[in-house]
């Protein structure tokens, strides 16, 4: 697939589905981001995570062989997201894959719960050459933080951040990027001031409001239609929001929604009647299950319960290169730009954020 993948001088490794034009069916480059699920495993019971009330698949990690067959096979690949719905820092062998993806000139990233940045994890990935470490912390203190996040972690994840900052600042360490990340919900964004402050009081120089993606009508736990901020901004939720943009601002903290836009913007909904067209994902990434089964995106397994719905290969039975263009990837390309999209992606710019 390197033959037709473009160069890594015309890719911006966090703008990159910019980079290919979503045309027809079959795609006319390889994929420039791959997301590899490391593990499905995790440490905590997230309130807003499927996985906690689904077994989605079997619980497995991401085999090293599994990893370097998918890899191998896209050797110019731009960017390279190493979390799916588990906690990457389980895995063994994640400081080895980061390594290996560095060599190959990616640009590396994952989510954290951070629970796991001991002093000693800290130091491994500090010397693999991660480009970006990114903490879900989702709230500012404890007790919103065990309703979020199903454990009483918080003080851990503050004292882990902490630590690590401290010691990339003694040792002039410019990487990875840390950043925390906070999911939008209607409990958590009176406290997006104050994550701002948790932010500055550790040193992170990147926050990141992240919408909610509720996957389920009537699902238990908080992913649901009536937690989301989307279209729903009431009069003090956007005084928080602005607020929190000011404090940012005063305190030198990059303030940022996810997919890289401003904050207040990724909670609108967009004016196409058929934004779900405007994706380009399916012409640009490969999701791989920690089992080897690819999906559209990473957005899939919280916009629709069970994979064989929209599963479009298997990395341990065909290569990369008969799955990227292959008859379900095709028909999935022509469906999404139909009137008719597939189901996971039909609520697009209403269920997940870029």
């Amino acid at each position: 697939m390197s033959a037709s993948t473009p160069a890594h001088s015309m890719v911006n490794p966090r703008r990159y589905h910019e980079s290919v034009e979503a045309a027809g069916p079959r795609a006319a480059h390889g994929p420039v981001c791959l997301y590899l699920e490391t593990t499905n495993r995790c440490n905590l019971l997230c309130t807003t995570c499927p996985r906690t009330y689904d077994a989605l698949e079997p619980e497995a990690d991401l085999s090293w062989d599994l990893f370097k067959r998918i890899v191998d096979q896209v050797p110019d690949i731009v960017r390279v997201v190493l979390h799916g719905v588990g906690e990457p820092m389980l895995v063994k062998d994640l400081p080895r894959m980061i390594e290996y993806l560095k060599a190959r000139g990616a640009y590396v990233l994952f989510n954290t719960n951070g629970t796991l940045l001991t002093a000693r994890k800290g130091r491994e990935l500090s010397t693999t050459g991660l480009d970006e470490l990114r903490v879900s912390l989702d709230a500012a203190d404890a007790r919103t933080f065990l309703l979020v996040r199903g454990k009483d972690y918080f003080n851990r994840v503050v004292r882990n951040v902490r630590a690590f900052i401290e010691m990339q600042n003694r040792e002039g360490l410019s990487t990875p990027r840390v950043s925390l990340w906070l999911t939008g919900l209607k409990e958590t964004v009176a406290q997006l001031p104050a994550f701002v402050r948790v932010a500055h009081s550790l040193g992170v120089k990147e926050v990141y409001l992240q919408r909610l993606v509720f996957f389920d009508e009537n699902a238990i736990g908080m992913a649901r239609p009536d937690q989301a901020l989307f279209e729903r901004l009431e009069r003090d939720e956007a005084h928080h929001l602005k607020e929190a943009e000011a404090l940012a601002h005063t305190l030198g903290i990059s303030f940022n929604a996810s997919g890289a836009t401003e904050p207040g913007e990724s909670l609108v909904r967009r004016t196409d009647h058929s934004p779900w067209s405007l994706c380009r994902r399916p012409w640009t990434v490969m999701y791989f299950t920690a089992n080897g089964r690819a999906l559209p995106c990473c957005i899939a397994p919280f916009a629709q319960r069970g994979y064989a719905n929209y599963a479009l290969g298997d990395a341990t039975q065909s290569s990369l290169r008969s799955i990227w263009n292959g008859p379900a990837y095709q028909a999935f390309r022509a469906q999404l730009k139909s009137q008719n999209p597939p189901r996971c992606c039909a609520s697009c710019g209403l269920r997940w954020s870029l």
